[in-house]
């Protein structure tokens, strides 16, 4: 076996382990300072809106045009008065675009480029786009976002608990902040590719979320009945038990997107890659992250608000300070009584899977240990 599959069987048994829930604060404070970094890109540079959503004229110009894209682009902003974006393609032709002019000043603008590329005006081929389609392609975004987070709200609800679903939440909201936030910083064009990547991201997300919610579930059955491990010890054991599966799959996810960014829209140019390759990018990475250090902690500090998981975790706090007093073994796997626990509770379903069972153990008791 590899090393990372000795670690991930080693970290499912709980042999070894990360205190995620514990240092929550740190996670919190972090995802909160990126978050306002995030919200102050967009209120400051705001978003490069692409002309979908702007509205303007595209010019693509013929085959083996000669001008240089650094010259179409400084005639194309003499012409409108406007950005240009200039990208030449692969059988030698440029596409300029122009956003947020009135399509009534396109055959003007045609013109004028004409002149300046010295090419026949008729061999500029002008697609006009329109505000109100881009508006309409807004809403419809808008629309879906909102209509997916409420069936995510409404079936985590149902499937686990409430307290999930509003973790669940909480971290797809961190995750669009943050890559809308990174979009704004960085100056890339929005454009409905953005949008589809935006999407697509909070089902990756989601899906790590609930892997780790599915694991907290099984293994808090029964909690209440047993006196040996907290809500916040069971929601870190499932984080670690599903930790290196949450790796494996967001990084065998991001290596094929990295190579869409970094060589496709960075080494070889194509620049239209670059408005769905980041969102899908920063996305799952976030997604990933939330879904370890935000969403599981956070149901951890919900459900330890309830009357009987505090009345929980006063007794296994006192009893940890019995064993502590007594100089017994730590309650992370030691040979710990379970004196005042009944039959059916089960305690190695949510401790350590490695500790051998006693021939002799009855009724939820070590061998040896008497009332």
């Amino acid at each position: 076996m590899s090393k990372l599959g000795t670690l991930g069987a080693r970290l499912h048994r709980g042999e070894i382990g990360y205190d995620f829930v514990k240092n929550r604060k740190i996670w919190y404070g972090l995802s909160i300072l990126i978050t306002i970094l995030a919200i102050a890109g967009l209120a400051v540079r705001g978003l490069n809106m692409g002309i979908e959503f702007q509205g303007g004229a595209v010019f693509n110009t013929p085959k083996n045009t000669t001008a240089s894209v650094s010259q179409a682009e400084e005639y194309a902003e003499a012409a409108s008065g406007h950005d240009a974006i200039v990208q030449k393609l692969g059988d030698g032709s440029l596409r300029i675009q122009v956003a947020g002019i009135d399509t009534g000043a396109a055959n003007e603008i045609k013109s004028t480029l004409a002149d300046d590329l010295k090419i026949d005006s008729e061999q500029i081929n002008a697609e006009l786009v329109g505000p109100s389609w881009g508006e309409q392609i807004a809403n419809k975004a808008w629309q879906g976002l909102g209509i997916f987070l409420v069936l995510v709200v409404i079936y985590l609800a149902i499937a686990f608990e409430w307290r999930m679903a509003v973790a669940a939440f909480v971290a797809l909201i961190h995750d669009i902040t943050i890559t809308v936030g990174i979009y704004a910083l960085v100056g890339f064009e929005v454009t409905p590719g953005t949008v589809i990547g935006l999407l697509t991201i909070l089902g990756y997300s989601l899906y790590d979320t609930v892997v780790v919610f599915d694991s907290l579930k099984e293994q808090t059955r029964d909690l209440t009945k047993q006196t040996r491990w907290t809500y916040s010890d069971v929601a870190n054991r499932s984080i670690n038990s599903t930790l290196v599966r949450s790796i494996n799959t967001t990084v065998v996810a991001l290596l094929p997107v990295a190579g869409l960014l970094f060589i496709g829209g960075g080494v070889l140019g194509a620049g239209m890659l670059n408005d769905i390759s980041l969102s899908l990018f920063v996305g799952l990475a976030a997604g990933a992250y939330s879904s370890i250090f935000i969403a599981t902690p956070l149901v951890a500090d919900l459900k330890e608000r309830e009357p009987a998981m505090k009345a929980l975790k006063k007794r296994v706090l006192a009893k940890r300070a019995q064993a502590a007093a007594k100089g017994e073994t730590g309650t992370e796997g030691g040979d710990e009584s379970y004196t005042d626990e009944p039959e059916d509770a089960a305690p190695a379903v949510v401790g350590p899977r490695n500790q051998p069972a006693s021939r002799t153990r009855g009724r939820g008791r070590p061998s040896g240990k008497r009332r």
